[in-house]
């Protein structure tokens, strides 16, 4: 298995506008509720998010750790669901959150990935963080030290921004943290991650082109 199952209908698909999306997927709370007396109801959560999910994960630790995260991602949703909080009618930063954790035991890894992309410019990871021709990966080694250097709150707050595409506030409830650490810690890397690009003579020659908007 190389990724999760295709969605059934009412699942976001490419080129479909956040709108449309969070129209279906602002009953999330519903379908949680509702899967406490009817638990095959929750396969309607997975279907709606474990794409996104399973794509965050295997950017950050590539494919085949990517399908053991979303995996447990959905079982500990699923066992721990009594508990989640329906004010919350969007369940995207819970899932989020969670697969965070589950990212975070790999740091390891993750950090192994990225000093070895950032050093060679190449990394059987890498493929999977970028749709970009493979003569690009090694301008992109400079991105990746950068974010080696981070510390995993910081990393997990860009990257939550940066990939996930959270707003402050979901990733403030995806990481159970103040919205002024999130605020705090993505300034910190930001400024840190601007530094190791400006710095790296690596980067000069394609940074009109690369440079991620969330380093700015």
């Amino acid at each position: 298995m190389t990724g999760p199952p295709p969605a059934r209908p009412g699942t976001k698909h490419e080129g479909e506008n956040e709108s449309e999306s969070e129209g279906r997927a602002g009953d999330d709370a519903d379908v949680i509720t509702q899967s406490l007396d009817e638990p095959e109801l929750f396969a309607g959560l997975y279907d709606r998010h474990a794409p996104d999910i399973h794509r965050y994960a295997a950017r950050r630790l590539g494919e085949g750790a990517a399908d053991d995260i979303t995996a447990e991602t959905f079982l500990i949703a699923f066992r721990t669901r009594d508990r989640y909080d329906t004010a919350h009618r969007l369940a995207r930063p819970w899932l989020y959150g969670i697969a965070a954790n589950l990212i975070g035991k790999h740091r390891r890894t993750e950090v192994r990935a990225l000093k070895a992309l950032a050093r060679t410019g190449h990394d059987p990871v890498a493929a999977s963080w970028s749709d970009r021709s493979d003569d690009r990966l090694a301008v992109q080694a400079p991105l990746a030290g950068a974010l080696a250097s981070l510390s995993p709150g910081d990393r997990h707050v860009l990257l939550l921004v940066a990939w996930a595409d959270l707003g402050y506030q979901e990733v403030a409830d995806a990481l159970r943290i103040p919205l002024g650490t999130v605020r705090s810690r993505l300034n910190r890397a930001r400024r840190k991650v601007r530094e190791s690009l400006n710095t790296d003579p690596a980067f000069t020659s394609a940074e009109q082109e690369l440079t991620p908007s969330w380093t700015k």
